[in-house]
């Protein structure tokens, strides 16, 4: 899969589909940014805890857009890969399918 390409197409399909219900684009913005603020848990470890959510889960866009995030907050190669170990634990053999994907995504937007 070529990252770059897939999140463009899926950011130009949620752009149309926001276009079409703006508010609840809205309201799930709001919810958003309210989840992910710091607090007793750190921006990064509530997007760490959402990738495991999004490998599980099984959601190939919402790898990218998590991914995208924790680079953009400084994580570490060393801390994804303890990260997707864990995913791969508690989803077994889909979730380390899927954990390659995320680590082959971290590659593409890291560098």
């Amino acid at each position: 899969m070529d990252w770059d390409d897939f999140m463009k197409g899926a950011q130009a399909d949620i752009g149309a589909l926001s276009k079409e219900i703006p508010e609840t684009v809205a309201g799930f913005n709001k919810m958003g940014a309210a989840a992910k603020k710091s607090g007793a848990l750190s921006e990064k470890t509530k997007e760490i805890m959402a990738l495991g959510i999004a490998i599980a889960t099984r959601c190939d866009s919402c790898i990218g857009f998590h991914v995208k995030s924790l680079v953009r907050l400084g994580l570490t190669r060393e801390e994804l890969c303890e990260a997707l170990a864990m995913a791969t634990y508690m989803g077994g053999g889909p979730s380390y399918a899927y954990s390659a994907k995320a680590l082959k995504a971290f590659d593409t937007f890291a560098d």
